[in-house]
């Protein structure tokens, strides 16, 4: 799937939350320090590790392409 950025980075547990993988904030930060999150092919557990456009978020099976804002 693909997300738009409206800024120049989101949080990733947000990026989380907006696409639909975790349904709250809090869910997100506990998918990320479980491990369960990549960032460009690495483990990321920096809950609010900035996502910026042109990353690769892979989480639970689901890949998300991040887009820059317009």
């Amino acid at each position: 799937m693909e997300f738009t950025l409206r800024d120049n980075y989101i949080e990733l547990c947000n990026l989380l939350k907006l696409v639909g993988i975790a349904e709250s904030g809090g869910q997100g930060k506990t998918m990320v320090t479980g491990g369960l999150v990549q960032v460009d092919g690495q483990p990321e557990t920096r809950k609010t590790a900035k996502i910026r456009a042109g990353q690769v978020v892979e989480c639970m099976g689901q890949r998300i392409v991040v887009l820059p804002h317009a």
